[in-house]
């Protein structure tokens, strides 16, 4: 997996699937960019993964550690260009979290992280400069370089 950009946003599904795994910190840790997550989706997502927690999941204590050891950095809009395409976004996705992913990405030329069928397909074909990455990409990225089995 190469990252060609300076950041990569991760989109809820990708934050719930690392949390899954028991191995949010060291997945996070593996990628070879600045891992970033939009506070739309930290504000929507902490709550979930706190939740899960109440049922023996440490996925919102791993969360929340993950940032304090800045292994991912919380970004909201700087800019009305990016509110406005966060708008726009979506009307087109109906989701705020990849909507907020696509925007903060294409202004500030970022990968995304994402697994939702409905905005890889728009990303292709409306921002089609934006890199996409999987949670399958990142999770084989880190078993191949970062050998946890062993």
């Amino acid at each position: 997996m190469q990252i060609v950009h300076s950041h990569i946003l991760l989109d809820a599904c990708c934050i719930l699937n690392f949390s899954a795994s028991g191995h949010l910190l060291e997945i996070l840790q593996a990628i070879p960019a600045q891992v970033a997550v939009p506070q739309v989706v930290l504000e929507r997502e902490l709550r979930t993964l706190q939740r899960l927690e109440n049922e023996e999941n440490e996925g919102a204590t791993q969360f929340e550690a993950a940032i304090a050891q800045g292994l991912v950095i919380v970004v909201d809009f700087k800019s009305e260009a990016e509110e406005t395409s966060f708008v726009n976004y979506v009307f087109e996705l109906g989701d705020d979290g990849e909507s907020a992913c696509c925007a903060i990405a294409v202004h500030r030329g970022w990968a995304i992280a994402t697994d939702d069928k409905k905005a890889i397909s728009f990303i292709q074909r409306e921002i089609s400069q934006l890199q996409i990455i999987s949670t399958p990409e990142i999770i084989k990225h880190w078993i191949v370089f970062e050998n946890p089995c062993n």
